[in-house]
């Protein structure tokens, strides 16, 4: 259940929504939220931009690296975040694929062990690198199109 509230913030009107994360677990953990929109969309909002921030961090620091490129030419950093997007859709899929089959662990604090794209990146990055370790999962189909 969320709660709303219009609140005031450096002289800007907003809305406060919040709630509880997990009722059921004993640890009081909340989940508040600060925006200009409608209360009642806060929600879906923010999870639609903390899917945008996932995504972030997989180009960044949990996945691809790619700031340790150090490219300045901007065709060249077009080019690298093209292929990089086609392979995180390809990591997400391959992740929703094997969520199927073994869904990921939930810790005790209730969130998964690990985000799809990196259940999906490690199950790649296992297929494609070892030689030894291939799967029945035609890892390729993932890319096609239709």
């Amino acid at each position: 259940m969320y709660y709303h509230k219009i609140v005031r913030v450096n002289g800007q009107l907003c809305y406060l929504s919040g709630c509880k994360l997990n009722p059921k677990n004993l640890k009081q953990e909340f989940l508040i939220i600060v925006s200009f929109n409608k209360p009642e969309n806060a929600q879906e909002d923010y999870q639609k931009r903390w899917q945008i921030e996932m995504c972030f961090k997989a180009m960044k620091s949990s996945g691809f690296d790619i700031e340790k490129t150090h490219l300045q030419d901007s065709q060249r950093i077009e080019k690298l975040i093209l292929l990089i997007m086609i392979a995180f859709v390809w990591c997400y899929k391959v992740g929703i694929h094997l969520n199927q089959i073994k869904p990921i662990t939930i810790k005790k604090h209730g969130r998964k062990a690990k985000s799809i794209f990196k259940y999906g990146l490690n199950f790649l990055a296992g297929v494609l690198l070892n030689n030894e370790n291939q799967s029945n999962t035609n890892v390729f189909l993932f890319l096609s199109c239709t």
